[in-house]
């Protein structure tokens, strides 16, 4: 259940009046943090008084703070899109998501989900930045994803409201209309390139996926060139929530699964899908849990970081 806090005119302590506020009373399971990593993406933070994320909704821009009180989640919210937010506050913290309706008689995973009930799958509804997100971390390392992230965010956003100072995540227009040496020089190639300044022309559309159901909007997606299963799965997971897609085609995950469900070391994508097969439809689910149990055994040498400058 959500309640409004407070009105324009009232004090919540720890913050000044006219700012907008909601509780979402929460008396079930809720590992607010681990919720909410795979929305934090390039452009939020995780700081001592909370969680603060810009974003861009259909209503203008925004700063969302949540942060856990003895009620329950109290989100603070800064800008045009405060109302848009506040009504969806509950889906962003995960208490859209259902962990009891998953049950499974498989032993190891029956006691890693009874032990992270409060991980939750989030919903932001936000698709644009999702997509645009997945496709810059398509294929490389972590390292090099968020080096190009943050010089999109740099190159094609502007300041947030609220008072940290922080910057929404990348204008989907001049993302459109930029050029392709703008994208070399932070180190997304014209492959990567094409497929964000397509998505971005779109996004208007691209919004109005977040309305319908997750295997459809993967199918939209996917029309797009450049955006296949693994883009469409990691963008439909923190959109919609779901904990049924499955992430084919990442370097880690099938090794995680193969590792921790059959004591595989080494695994294929179709081997982990054969794996999972049994959880569905919480495959993801299961996925995240199995990412929290340790990791799989490793060989061979790191993949090296690439660098664009001398092209």
């Amino acid at each position: 259940m959500f309640v409004p806090l407070a009105g324009p005119g009232e004090r919540v302590p720890g913050y000044p009046a006219g700012v907008r506020h909601r509780l979402v009373r929460v008396s079930e399971p809720l590992d607010l943090r681990r919720t909410l990593a795979p929305a934090t993406m390039a452009w939020g933070r995780f700081l001592p008084d909370g969680w603060w994320r810009p974003m861009r909704t259909p209503e203008g821009p925004a700063t969302l703070h949540i942060r856990r009180t003895p009620d329950g989640v109290v989100g603070s919210v800064w800008g045009a899109g405060s109302d848009w937010i506040l009504d969806r506050l509950p889906s962003w913290i995960g208490m859209e998501d259902d962990p009891g309706a998953f049950v499974t008689a498989h032993v190891g995973v029956a006691e890693l989900h009874r032990r992270h009930m409060g991980v939750r799958f989030c919903r932001t509804g936000l698709v644009f930045e999702a997509v645009a997100y997945a496709v810059v971390s398509q294929k490389v390392t972590g390292k090099e994803a968020r080096a190009g992230l943050a010089g999109m965010v740099e190159r094609f956003s502007d300041p947030a409201p609220g008072p940290l100072g922080l910057r929404l995540p990348p204008d989907p227009e001049r993302v459109a209309a930029a050029p392709y040496h703008e994208f070399h020089d932070l180190g997304i190639e014209k492959r990567r390139t094409d497929t964000l300044r397509r998505l971005a022309a779109d996004a208007a559309r691209l919004e109005t996926l977040a309305s319908i159901p997750a295997p459809e909007a993967r199918r939209m997606l996917e029309r797009v060139a450049g955006v296949g299963t693994w883009t469409s799965a990691e963008t439909v997971a923190v959109t919609h929530g779901d904990p049924d897609a499955v992430s084919v085609g990442d370097f880690h995950l099938k090794h995680y699964v193969c590792w921790h469900l059959a004591g595989e070391a080494r695994g294929t994508d179709a081997r982990m899908l054969d794996l999972l097969e049994q959880f569905r439809p919480h495959r993801a689910r299961v996925v995240r849990l199995l990412e929290m149990a340790g990791p799989y055994p490793r060989f061979g040498p790191r993949r090296p970081i690439r660098s664009f400058a001398r092209y």
